[in-house]
């Protein structure tokens, strides 16, 4: 780390708006390098809130364009979303700025301190966010660079996706859909679950076979069938199932409501949050927690306290017998996850999926298909809007209304309203009592705005 802020001063982000990049520019920001950068969605009046909390830090923000290259720019950080004809990319390379990806970076800040880096298909956010309220609550303020804001900063005006602490332990996520988790040698590597995504089960499985290998100290999901056969030591991991405990393993599982309670090791946990795989991250966290030494009934103390973060399962507002959730659920088993989370809530569940891109859609269109299928109950509907397309040379080629042809033909209440603008008027009539109403997407910045509009047609 030391290094790095000794060779780059000033580090500019090109796609600065993203969750991914924004975090690490405002941790690097922390850390007292001068940040900047541009971004596509500045250009049409987008993502404002983004720029305005990153500019509120210090952090000055450009539209997309070149403008914010010149020669104090020591460095040029791009995601795997930024293409080589971006004009930030051509400016760099005109002046000969050095350019590197924000996984390099990250892998770069993760080597000089004493990092958790949390891997898995799904759960990745809402672990780090709990664990670093666990060593923040222990004392040992840690520093977070995630992927979702915590709510709790979020409501002090930050993004909330970053902080910068006084302690050595630095929360990292690790993400295997770019393969950048090969890149981290972590000081305790947290392996949460392994689900087909942006990958082949058998490639991620060479991909978290190497993280492991890369990690001092390894811990696994015991319930999860392959990241358990990936486990080093059965005492370090966790089970949320007492029919095959390991090291940490949750009993007496209830939820009720918007609540949560179980056992961990015989210690009770109360959380504010809904569904059996928030209560896998929670025993995730208490495990790595362990491990660095805090205690269960000072971790239970800290989870009783935890906000959530931005978009994982955020309560609206309820009226009427209405509930209106937000999630950012975005591949087939995080769809699924998410609905059947819903389910204790109400007698009837509508679900609207706005699925991104046009290759992972076509990639995962039978999974799709099959794990929101089998979630959901005869009473409960599932709709669709259009996919979210964000630019590039992506082709076209499939639909959402494909989807939801695919889900008609197994029997399943499934609509098509092709523009979401659309979707609360088209479901007034389906409203019949109390209903939950979830919201699914992600990749998207307007989705947040989305869910308070469909929220005011209600």
């Amino acid at each position: 780390m030391y290094s790095l802020l000794k060779d780059y001063k000033h580090i500019f982000f090109a796609g600065i708006a993203g969750t991914g990049m924004s975090a690490i520019a405002q941790y690097l920001n922390g850390k007292g390098c001068q940040i900047s950068g541009s971004d596509r969605y500045f250009n049409v009046g987008e993502a404002e809130d983004i720029r305005q909390k990153l500019e509120s830090e210090g952090i000055k923000c450009f539209p997309q364009g070149g403008l914010g290259i010149d020669q104090t720019v020591d460095l040029l950080v791009v995601s795997t979303a930024v293409e080589d004809t971006v004009p930030e990319v051509q400016e760099a390379k005109a002046l000969g700025i050095p350019i590197l990806k924000r996984s390099a970076l990250l892998a770069m800040i993760a080597a000089a301190q004493k990092t958790i880096a949390v891997g898995g298909t799904s759960g990745k956010s809402t672990t780090c966010a709990i664990l670093f309220d666990i060593l923040e609550h222990a004392g040992l303020s840690p520093s977070i660079i995630s992927g979702a804001g915590l709510v709790r900063l979020i409501k002090e005006g930050k993004i909330g996706n970053a902080a910068v602490g006084s302690g050595e332990w630095l929360i990292i996520e690790a993400d295997e859909s770019d393969g950048s988790i090969v890149s981290y040698h972590a000081e305790i590597g947290l392996l949460l679950n392994v689900d087909k995504d942006h990958k082949e089960i058998s490639e991620l499985m060479e991909i978290f076979n190497i993280f492991r290998n890369n990690s001092k100290q390894f811990i696994v999901n015991h319930s999860h069938v392959l990241s358990n056969s990936l486990s080093v030591n059965l005492g370090n991991d966790f089970s949320s199932n007492e029919q095959d405990p390991a090291g940490f393993t949750v009993t007496d599982f209830v939820q009720n409501g918007f609540i949560s309670q179980f056992n961990i090791n015989g210690v009770p946990f109360v959380v504010n949050a809904i569904g059996k795989h928030n209560m896998e991250n929670i025993v995730a966290a208490v495990a790595v927690a362990s491990k660095i030494g805090i205690p269960l009934d000072l971790a239970a103390e800290s989870v009783a306290k935890y906000q959530g973060i931005y978009r994982r399962h955020q309560i609206i507002g309820q009226k009427n017998g209405i509930i209106l959730v937000d999630d950012y659920a975005h591949n087939p088993v995080k769809c699924a996850v998410s609905i059947r989370a819903c389910l204790p809530i109400a007698p009837k569940l509508i679900a609207w999926f706005q699925p991104h891109g046009f290759t992972p859609t076509k990639f995962l269109r039978k999974d799709f298909v099959d794990e929101i299928a089998s979630a959901l109950r005869p009473q409960d509907e599932i709709w669709m809007s259009e996919i979210f397309y964000a630019g590039g040379t992506a082709v076209k080629d499939i639909s959402a209304l494909d989807l939801i042809n695919d889900l008609q033909l197994k029997g399943v209440n499934a609509f098509f309203v092709e523009n979401r603008e659309d979707f609360a008027e088209a479901i007034q009539t389906h409203l019949l009592g109390e209903t939950v109403i979830l919201l699914m997407g992600a990749r998207d910045p307007s989705l947040e705005f989305f869910a308070q509009q469909v929220w005011g047609q209600l």
